[in-house]
């Protein structure tokens, strides 16, 4: 798997930022924040930053399902050191977006995750809500040049 591009391990890149401790529980035998622990880091942050985007989609009558999820381990992490994860969305389609995140450490880009969100109903996929994309628009991610 190729290495995130340089921009990706800045924070300027991303418009939503939130902060996350870690626990003495989430490290593994070599002293290091272990993978299962930093994907559910990402995950807590994902789900702050859809709350950040506007109303939850159950208000909407659909589901926002994890389609797919895509993490990069740039650098080690360490216990007892905060995580500032830093999202934005990567890409918008019809019925599908994408969360790109970075999670920092001491200023440090330690790891990067994208994940591929699809919205559903009852009658299946579903076109995504105008007002949810324009607050998406707001928080693309921001690559230099």
């Amino acid at each position: 798997m190729a290495k995130p591009e340089a921009w990706r391990l800045t924070p300027e890149a991303y418009s939503f930022i939130t902060t996350l401790d870690t626990r003495f529980q989430d490290v593994d035998t070599m002293g290091h924040i272990n993978n299962v622990a930093i994907s559910g880091i990402f995950e807590t942050a994902r789900i702050r930053f859809h709350h950040h985007l506007g109303r939850h989609p159950q208000e909407q009558g659909v589901r926002w399902l994890v389609a797919a999820v895509s993490l990069n381990f740039v650098e080690e992490s360490h216990f007892p050191y905060p995580f500032e994860v830093h999202c934005g969305i990567g890409h918008i389609g019809r019925t599908s977006w994408t969360v790109s995140s970075a999670a920092f450490q001491k200023g440090v880009c330690v790891a990067t995750c994208d994940t591929t969100v699809v919205t559903h109903g009852a009658e299946g996929r579903r076109l995504i809500d105008e007002s949810l994309r324009e607050a998406m628009e707001r928080n693309f991610l921001r690559q230099p040049g």
